[in-house]
């Protein structure tokens, strides 16, 4: 809820799109805070664009793969 607040924030501060970003098992949270924005908050505000890709972390033997998301929304 911390998260879906924080962006409310910026759409309140006069921001017309809001980027939110996740990696790894965040990614559902990320999800979830766009769909309360959206259904509970703002319900003029609309999914402008989602971008998914992956981020090489850690060294040597320690290197993984980590999944990223972002999801802009838009005022409409």
């Amino acid at each position: 809820m911390n998260y879906a607040l924080a962006t409310i924030i910026q759409f309140n501060q006069g921001t017309n799109d809001v980027t939110v970003k996740a990696r790894g098992m965040a990614i559902s949270k990320a999800v979830d805070v766009v769909e309360i924005v959206r259904r509970r908050f703002m319900q003029n505000a609309k999914v402008k664009e989602i971008r998914i890709g992956t981020e090489v972390l850690g060294e040597g033997a320690d290197v993984r793969n980590v999944s990223t998301m972002e999801i802009v929304i838009t005022k409409a």
